[in-house]
């Protein structure tokens, strides 16, 4: 049986890979996406202790995955006082966005 030859599939750039992958690492955790997902829906930033209240997490462990957010683009601190707030990062929310069609880019056959 002859099997047609796999079409060609150009490589990611590093940097738009490393960024596909910190995106899916840091959405893969359900506390993580679940905690994007408030974040997202909020008209204003959401401040870290209306956070903490609504997960079944320490405050410690809820820190951890807003900075694991912080650090994939998604979410963006600021600071109040002694508060953090939290709010969705546009330029993270459009690579989200983007996230399918670089991934497929060249994948998918068109019919």
């Amino acid at each position: 049986m002859d099997c047609p030859a796999p079409r060609a599939v150009a490589p990611l750039a590093d940097s738009e890979r490393a960024a596909v992958v910190a995106l899916c690492r840091a959405l893969a955790d359900p506390t993580r996406l679940e905690i994007f997902r408030l974040i997202a829906a909020q008209e204003a930033p959401l401040c870290v202790c209306d956070i903490v209240e609504r997960f079944d997490r320490q405050q410690p462990t809820v820190s951890h995955h807003l900075r694991v957010l912080w650090e994939a683009g998604l979410v963006r601190p600021s600071r109040h006082g002694v508060w953090v707030y939290y709010a969705v990062d546009p330029e993270g929310l459009r690579r989200l966005a983007r996230l399918g069609a670089s991934v497929l880019e060249g994948a998918v056959p068109s019919h």
